[in-house]
């Protein structure tokens, strides 16, 4: 149709006849005789007349090319139509960031048990002595076997079932986190009832941590809140946001750091809040992906974050700037990092099916001789076990199987089909010579002795 609208109809032979037939804007057409663009129509408008510029020998007042036109607008304000556009656009903004921003989901809590005490007077939180076991030695057990059988199942999440955690050091209770946004506390012994719910994240909780004495525990959930609870009453005692994603939580584990807490971020930075002000007191900004592990090593002087980026750090406590950092083109990230209970080596997770065991003093090499591999749990941040006398592996799977490996010659000798789908977490009883517990995303925990 050319530049001016129409054309000549091609489908008539306009030579002969005497008025000519167009196609496309005929009235324009008419209007300009059927000129086509090979013609010169009448005159264009006059140019625009720009304003006079000046002398070029005066500097300053020289406009020259630069000189606006006399009829320019100098500000571009949109018109009324356009104008309540852009207001129904913004509204609809904010709109979404409100629900982004909501406020912290309100906390809940409910007992499961009748008595709350005992006739003692003793809650749930005293270690029982009366389960065949001391479960107040610090020793490790002297032999441990493989676990063969299942012996219970803790059923009440209604989804898959993120992380489990021993009660420190006496491991008589375990607290379970999952995607039902929900996190539970259970009894390892006696009756396994489910003691208590505590309810108070909009989102899927991703991580849990005990303080030193059991007495409180961290929940880091995708609402992106980290909450402080009271392990006894089931009370929220404090919130902490940055507005990001925390994907892994710790507390500080020297005794006179408790009140200190490293968490993991969405946005490559670990943040290390105080409990007593709530305020952000450090960030360890050098991930240059999400952080997905912190393991704290080497008498706790130090901690270990493992993150999407594959690199491993290391952090001097308190200091920003990792020390050391080990990246290898060969390696593949791991979400998932265990310290060996004699504290010398870091078992990991890789996303390349294999256990990659790093030394966890001075050095932080990557242990050659010992590659754990045989199973599937590639995408899957599957949590990895040592037995307390060292002797054992352990791990779930993607296929929901749990995989047991020999330390001293990493033969896989044992699977066991544990659970329906993942099988993420799977933790050998610090007290137990075959006791493990597993959790997997079909929301069930189970013992396996």
């Amino acid at each position: 149709f050319g530049f001016h609208g129409y054309a000549l109809d091609p489908s008539v032979d306009n030579s002969q006849a005497s008025s000519s037939s167009y196609i496309g804007d005929v009235e324009e057409a008419e209007k300009k005789k059927g000129l086509t663009v090979f013609e010169a129509g009448a005159k264009k408008g006059e140019k625009r007349k720009k304003v006079k510029g000046g002398d070029a020998s005066e500097i300053d007042n020289f406009l020259g090319p630069w000189a606006k036109y006399v009829d320019e607008k100098e500000v571009a304000k949109p018109s009324e139509e356009e104008q309540k556009e852009l207001d129904e656009i913004t509204a609809k903004r904010q709109k979404k960031g409100k629900n982004e921003e909501e406020a912290p989901a309100e906390e809940k809590t409910v007992l499961h048990v009748k008595d709350m005490y005992d006739y003692q007077g003793r809650s749930y939180l005293h270690v029982p002595q009366d389960v065949g076991i001391n479960l107040r030695s610090t020793d490790a057990p002297q032999k441990c076997y493989l676990p063969k059988k299942q012996i219970h199942v803790w059923s009440g999440h209604t989804k898959g079932v993120s992380a489990i955690r021993l009660f420190p050091m006496s491991g008589h209770l375990l607290l379970s986190c999952s995607m039902d946004c929900k996190i539970k506390l259970w009894e390892v012994y006696n009756e396994r009832r489910c003691l208590r719910t505590f309810i108070g994240h909009s989102k899927a909780v991703r991580d849990i941590c005990f303080n030193n004495s059991g007495t409180q525990f961290l929940s880091a959930a995708y609402d992106r809140y980290l909450k402080l609870w009271d392990t006894e009453t089931g009370q929220c005692i404090s919130r902490f946001t940055n507005r990001k994603v925390p994907y892994c939580v710790k507390f500080n584990p020297d005794e006179d750091k408790q009140n200190l807490l490293v968490a993991g971020m969405s946005d490559k930075k670990i943040v290390q809040w105080d409990i007593r002000t709530g305020e952000v007191v450090q960030e360890y900004d050098r991930h240059l992906g999400a952080v997905n592990t912190i393991t704290f090593v080497d008498e706790n002087r130090r901690f270990v974050s493992t993150s999407d980026d594959k690199s491993l750090r290391v952090w001097e406590w308190d200091i920003p700037v990792d020390f050391k950092y080990i990246a290898e083109p060969s390696m593949h990230s791991m979400p998932a990092v265990t310290l060996s209970p004699n504290g010398k080596w870091l078992a990991c997770q890789s996303m390349d099916n294999q256990i990659l065991i790093f030394g966890a003093q001075n050095r932080f090499r990557l242990n050659k001789k010992k590659v754990f591999k045989g199973h599937m749990v590639a995408g899957y941040a599957c949590q990895v076990d040592f037995s307390p006398d060292m002797s054992y592996v352990v791990s779930g799977d993607a296929d929901g199987k749990l995989n047991v490996w020999d330390w001293k010659t990493t033969k896989l000798f044992h699977r066991i089909k544990a659970h329906d789908k993942v099988c993420i977490s799977a933790l050998w009883h610090p007290h137990e010579t075959s006791k493990v517990i597993t959790c997997g995303w079909d929301g069930q925990i189970k013992l396996w002795d």
